[in-house]
């Protein structure tokens, strides 16, 4: 969860020839109205569909109804969605370069002294940036080794995007650390008792530090070791043992070669539902100090969301959708954008005051203070559940280790679930660019309205 955003799935193409998510064997060349022809698929779809083709066996009509609209208006777009990868490059690549810059301004805003943010949570987000810088030389490996995106080779893929589970993980943990020791406080003022102090990770960079460190390390040797092994461009992510043997998987559609593997599912999925997480603990976390504009801060995230919809999406279809990347390189920025706004906010909210070089630009008076609230104790918060972004409320009662391992089985199940159910499916191999869309557009929409119906009725519980 970040801005910069967790879900900076392809910063690599604003440094090299290359973006992340496009695979370099794709050749279709889908005209206006034939959508989706096996004839103008990538070969790797062709090579699986050479020896077995299915009609659908499960129906999908509902999103079918959502994207034959989205195709309607597609059509009379007054740009072609329909692109090459090297226009996708070019698309993507100065929104990846410049999402850069407003995330650093959210980095800085959110970790000035008057906030108080804990600082494990400063952590997490900053993490990210070892995750975009590290990913680079992953992405460089496969392009100069195999003449592939990073999307494409497995092994590579997923120790690099490993990195982002790590940068989620450690801001999920530290604001529920730092959430679990403000209750604590709170209950001790009640009942008239001192005050406890905070947990280490909220006061402290260090313990938060260290744990990026070892994770990192660790996320490193699952790269290393493939090399020392000879890795070929398809070699699965940990070796793929958490996979199926492919002789069982006889049902449905055979799978491409560039499929993810489950492990490579679990790092996508997590990263989306720890991203949910953070938002539910930031919007708390605004009931806990008194600070509605902490609130803000789960608004500002939102694209960023969308962006790691975006990607998963582009996996979902075998990477067959270059118009997808650019857009997730769009949304990234523009999350960036927003979450720098809101950490802006909450600075200014506290106190903070403007750098007297930028005074003369930005009028920030009017802002300060005016929606300081008393701290709420946990009983007086909306407790209701509204979906994955309340899980961390719901799992309060479980310690760390315990929390972190049913986030592990929930995400499992699911990357299981996606893996093999889509094999059902006809609509993955079609890459039908306004199913595509659909795929992004419904959950977005959906985590918005949520947000907006629970700002106006804390007791709505939501769909998800």
């Amino acid at each position: 969860m970040t801005a910069v955003a967790c879900f900076y799935h392809a910063p690599v193409s604003a440094f090299s020839s290359r973006a992340l998510h496009i695979n370099p064997n794709s050749e279709c060349r889908r005209r206006r109205g034939n959508i989706g022809r096996f004839d103008e698929a990538p070969q790797t779809i062709k090579r699986a569909y050479s020896t077995k083709r299915f009609s659908s066996i499960l129906p999908i009509e509902s999103i079918h109804s959502i994207s034959s609209v989205i195709s309607d208006v597609s059509t009379s777009f007054p740009i072609n969605l329909d692109i090459t990868r090297d226009e996708a490059e070019a698309l993507a690549g100065p929104f990846f370069g410049l999402s850069l810059f407003p995330y650093l301004a959210f980095l800085y805003l959110l970790d000035v002294p008057e906030n108080d943010t804990p600082k494990g949570v400063t952590v997490g987000f900053a993490t990210c940036l070892l995750f975009v810088f590290l990913t680079i030389p992953a992405a460089i490996g496969a392009q100069v080794m195999y003449g592939v995106s990073l999307a494409d080779s497995d092994w590579l893929h997923g120790s690099a995007e490993s990195l982002l589970t790590v940068t989620n993980l450690v801001t999920v943990l530290s604001f529920r650390q730092a959430l679990a020791g403000k209750d604590e406080q709170l209950k001790m003022v009640e009942s008239g008792n001192s005050i406890a102090a905070m947990p280490l990770s909220a006061t402290s960079y260090d313990p938060m530090v260290k744990l990026v460190t070892g994770l990192t390390a660790l996320a490193g040797l699952t790269a290393l070791v493939p090399i020392v092994l000879g890795p070929e461009v398809h070699t699965p992510y940990l070796g793929g043992f958490l996979d199926f043997p492919k002789d069982l998987i006889t049902f449905g559609n055979p799978e491409p070669d560039n499929a993810l593997t489950v492990g490579c599912w679990i790092i996508h999925i997590s990263s989306l539902v720890e991203f949910l997480v953070a938002m539910g603990f930031a919007w708390r976390w605004a009931d806990v100090v008194g600070n509605e504009k902490w609130k803000g801060l789960t608004w500002g995230l939102i694209p960023l969301h969308t962006s790691g919809i975006t990607a998963c999406t582009y996996h979902l279809f075998y990477n067959q959708i270059p118009i997808l990347v650019p857009l997730q390189a769009f949304l990234t920025c523009v999350g960036n954008i927003t979450a720098a706004f809101a950490a802006y906010r909450i600075a200014i909210s506290n106190g903070w005051k403007v750098p007297e070089f930028l005074s003369s630009y930005i009028e920030a008076s009017s802002m300060e203070g005016e929606h300081l609230l008393p701290p709420n104790s946990k009983a007086d918060e909306s407790a209701s559940l509204i979906g994955f972004e309340d899980l961390g409320e719901a799992l309060s009662e479980d310690n760390d280790y315990t929390f972190l391992i049913k986030l592990f089985l929930g995400c499992a199940g699911a990357s299981y679930l996606l893996k093999y159910g889509e094999l059902l499916f006809d609509f993955p191999f079609d890459a039908n660019i306004s199913l595509g869309f659909a795929f992004i557009a419904v959950p977005s929409i959906l985590n918005a309205l949520k947000w907006y119906k629970r700002s106006q009725d804390p007791s709505f519980e939501g769909w998800f």
